[in-house]
């Protein structure tokens, strides 16, 4: 027997033995004991306590400086309260912070000062009598705890990101949401044929409303979000969602705008609530309603409610049309738009709808990412509506898109995808559940994105196509009306099923690149576009990411190599130097070379062995244009007709 360094005898192997005491205990002297008596004991010391950020001696500017931090945390629970009150009773619920489920056998202490005493009999029910518990801006870690422990269909994946299931609803249900209709959005917004906004009255919304608050306050947990929209700190908008579910409040914590804790704290009173009590029907008996779902919009009471679908995305996209109401009357424009800037501060805003690149395209590791899908365009420069992204996962792979993949990790929701169930590998080819597979993560995942996420006014406005009829040439420049004209058309094509082995193209036109998020009618965002650009002198540009050779079946889809050499001349401004030529029908300019292209294709008609065939395309594609914009051709910008004028003489001439 030997002793070590310390003194402790050491046993065979070299391993310290165990001493026996005079008391008669046997004890290991190889370390100190723990500090405790009991495994909950034990426990307690594995998590440290919070201390607050903000000093409570008061600093000079800090609303709620002054107060203890009980009485921050109690005007907190009473602003969601508030929140959460049913219009047919004087209070809220009574709320409380915490999980239930660490809170037995004890009474939660509440604020009593903040409830009447006495109540009308119209307020009595069972959930007046209970406790809602609050589970305000958890961490990621603790909304994985929740959502493992209760939501089923929870998992942690390989790489760390939590898989989730939206449902039934594995995407948004545009036919489902409405907006109220009442004096105050009557002349503003867009209504009628063509537009997204279907609408519904107050009261039916205020039904909603009530069930959808109901429901909420008769569980024995919320989550409660308080977040931020919009980068720019002049221009942003405070946001409450209040849900059900973990995966909800991670999505939204990982979408938007996450505050610091000081502003956390300052919060307030929010500018706009979510109540999503999508677990819950709506009633069919309701007016107005068509199905159990229903998106409901009241830009007067600045509420949505979400009923009958759990997916997330509706919490996203209905803040975004909110922008898009909210922002215009600022004179700030809200764009659905990708948005990089590179190192000499060139910014460039990238449009278009599913498929044509607009995510890839905004992703270059030569430029810095402001954002991948929503914007805003004020006096002071872009700014990122959001504190996300929400990319596609189908057929996703570190080859492809190496940014999005790395993201993939700790943090990360991922919706509706499917895994190996021993390694919880992510099997992104596979569609079972959906094709609709996504990924919801914090923007700063991604390595070069910029932070804060804004930038300088843009110089490059660039309209992205996949055009399967292969007619529209690979890049083209535009003047101001036929920017205004293809922004509005906001054009792409998708590939039809597959009949008797035959696939046709089939246009899509979405306004404004949005049409399903857009609030107003289409040209008052096309004005205020028109505007900025010529103001700051931006370019646009027509950008074809889709077929040349031939429509969909017969030619090739464009190198994506080649794409990025136009992007990349784009960006250095050699393009704005380069030689062009007009084509006919939609008398656009192209360019007679581009570095790193070859030339050939640069005019599609060039690339089509069948030179009939190609002007029967390019007429047809035309009409289909023309056919699209009748529904713009009545709306007059400005005080006079001028500019209406010129954007329909920026279309196709045949």
């Amino acid at each position: 027997m030997a002793a070590n360094g310390n003194g402790n005898a050491m046993g065979r192997n070299g391993l310290p033995t165990i001493q026996t005491r005079p008391n008669g205990i046997c004890h290991d002297d190889s370390s100190a004991p723990v500090k405790a008596n009991t495994i909950d004991e034990l426990h307690s010391l594995q998590k440290k306590k919070s201390a607050p950020t903000t000093p409570l001696n008061g600093v000079d500017g800090t609303a709620f400086s002054f107060f203890t931090e009980e009485e921050r945390q109690q005007q907190q629970l009473q602003s969601i309260s508030n929140s959460l009150a049913s219009l047919t009773r004087e209070t809220g619920p009574k709320v409380v912070r915490g999980d239930p489920a660490k809170r037995t056998g004890d009474t939660p202490k509440v604020s009593h000062h903040h409830h009447f005493t006495v109540t009308p009999t119209i307020s009595v029910s069972d959930s007046s009598l209970k406790f809602t518990h609050v589970l305000y801006n958890l961490s990621p870690a603790e909304l994985y705890e929740q959502a493992i422990k209760y939501e089923k269909g929870s998992f942690i994946t390989s790489s760390g990101a939590l898989a989730t299931l939206s449902g039934a609803k594995t995407g948004r249900s545009p036919k489902d949401k409405r907006v109220v209709r009442d004096e105050s959005t009557e002349d503003d917004l867009w209504w009628g044929k063509g537009s997204p906004n279907i609408e519904m009255d107050e009261h039916t919304f205020l039904v909603n409303r009530e069930r959808a608050v109901d429901y909420l306050n008769s569980l024995d947990k919320v989550f409660v979000n308080d977040q931020f929209l919009n980068w720019d700190p002049e221009h942003r908008i405070k946001v409450r969602i209040v849900s059900a579910r973990a995966y909800h409040s991670l999505f939204m914590h990982n979408m938007c705008i996450r505050p610091t804790p000081e502003e956390l704290e300052n919060f307030g009173t929010p500018d706009f609530t979510i109540y999503n009590a999508g677990q819950f029907p709506c009633n069919r008996y309701t007016h107005y309603m068509t199905s159990s779902t229903s998106i409901d919009l009241n830009l007067g009471r600045r509420e949505m409610v979400i009923l009958g679908t759990q997916y997330a995305g509706e919490m996203k996209k209905g803040l975004f049309s909110v922008m898009h109401y909210l922002m215009p009357k600022r004179q700030i424009l809200s764009l659905h738009s990708g948005c990089n800037v590179g190192k000499s501060g060139d910014v460039a805003l990238f449009f278009g709808l599913s498929g044509t690149g607009k995510t890839t395209l905004s992703t270059d590791h030569n430029r810095y990412l402001i954002g991948d899908d929503e914007h805003c365009w004020s006096d002071n420069g872009v700014s990122n509506i959001e504190g996300g992204c929400y990319a596609k996962c189908i057929d996703l792979s570190r080859e492809k898109e190496p940014d999005i993949w790395n993201a993939i990790k700790f943090g990360t929701v991922l919706e509706n995808v499917v895994f190996d169930e021993h390694t919880r590998e992510v099997e992104f080819e596979e569609k079972s559940v959906t094709e609709n597979t996504r990924a919801a993560y914090p923007i700063e995942y991604i390595p070069n994105a910029k932070i804060p996420c804004v930038g300088p006014h843009p110089k490059n406005v660039i309209l992205l196509a996949c055009d399967a009829f292969g007619v529209l040439p690979p890049v083209s420049k535009l003047n101001m009306a036929q920017t205004m004209y293809h922004f509005i058309s906001g054009y792409t094509a998708l590939v039809a099923g597959t009949v008797e082995g035959v696939k046709e193209p089939q246009a899509t036109f979405s306004a404004c690149y949005g049409a399903a998020f857009i609030m107003l009618h289409p040209t008052k965002y096309a004005a205020m576009l028109a505007t900025k650009m010529e103001k700051h002198g931006a370019t646009g540009w027509l950008v074809n990411t889709g077929w040349s050779g031939g429509s969909y079946g017969l030619g090739k889809r464009m190198k994506l190599a080649y794409t990025r050499k136009i992007i990349d001349a784009i960006h250095s401004g050699s393009l704005l130097d380069a030689t062009y030529k007009k084509t006919e029908v939609f008398g656009l300019d192209i360019p007679t070379e581009v570095e790193g292209v070859p030339s050939e294709i640069l005019d599609p008609v060039n690339t089509w062995p069948d030179k009939k065939a190609y002007k029967e395309t390019l007429l047809k594609l035309a009409g289909l244009f023309k056919k699209n914009f009748e529904v713009f051709t009545n709306h007059k910008i400005g005080k006079d007709n001028k500019l209406t004028e010129e954007i329909l003489a920026a279309g196709p001439v045949f």
